[in-house]
């Protein structure tokens, strides 16, 4: 009897250990399946946190480089073309709310009426933009903004004045890239007449507003504004 009972007891561990088999490797998939899930989580987890530090490292420079040249601007009386390295050009702004220095060239010195082919003598000015682009703002990303007065086009070829604004962005653009300026840090766009800087009630007011600006970001395009004229009020200064 007591033979038989032994049996019995033997035989049904015996079963109870193979039914379990299957489950403890199916356990043991689950597990190694999470643990490697969970690795996975923790290389992107860690690489988050080292690309926010980055990120908040570039940021702290960005704002360096706003501060020192408001410093420049107010304590030592530098006009902002001379603060931000384009001494010489005749329109330079410095917005340290926005983050930006906008360098502006009258269509007059870029192109002929109606035109969106550069002059050949506007090199001296676009070689000068692009040499302070290298020496100072190499990783600074750039956006070139055309602008055109109100009066509608009648004998050129071009739908509108924005397509003539555009035309005329891309082709500052082009001349920057092609001068050594990644692309990928250049960004055209045309605004037509929706950004007067001036009166187009008058000729010296067209004339204004005929123009082409170079936006230098000195924030990462992420935290920056959209291609735009020089930032709304409060004035920034200007030369």
């Amino acid at each position: 009897m007591r033979i038989a009972s032994r049996t019995l007891i033997v035989f049904l561990v015996t079963i109870a250990a193979l039914a379990l088999t299957p489950g403890c490797t199916d356990y043991k998939k689950k597990y190694d399946y999470l643990n490697v899930e969970h690795q996975n989580l923790k290389g992107l987890y860690e690489r988050a946190e080292t690309d926010k530090q980055d990120l908040a490292n570039r940021l702290a420079q960005d704002q360096q480089t706003i501060d020192e040249l408001q410093r420049q601007i107010d304590e030592l009386h530098k006009t902002p073309a001379q603060a931000s390295g384009f001494e010489g050009m005749d329109d330079v702004v410095f917005d340290a709310a926005a983050g930006t220095i906008t360098v502006t060239l009258q269509n007059t010195i870029l192109f002929d009426s109606g035109k969106a082919t550069l002059k050949s003598t506007t090199s001296k000015e676009l070689d000068q933009i692009v040499s302070v682009l290298k020496q100072k703002y190499a990783s600074k990303d750039v956006d070139v903004v055309g602008h055109t007065d109100s009066d509608p086009i009648q004998k050129s070829s071009w739908k509108d004045n924005l397509e003539l604004s555009a035309q005329r962005a891309l082709s500052v653009a082009r001349y920057l890239i092609g001068h050594g300026i990644p692309e990928k840090q250049v960004r055209a766009a045309g605004c037509g007449p929706a950004r007067p800087v001036a009166s187009n009630s008058t000729a010296a007011g067209k004339a204004r507003n005929r123009r082409v600006e170079i936006v230098v970001n000195l924030r990462q395009r992420s935290a920056a504004a959209a291609p735009a004229a020089p930032a709304a009020k409060p004035a920034p200064t200007k030369k």
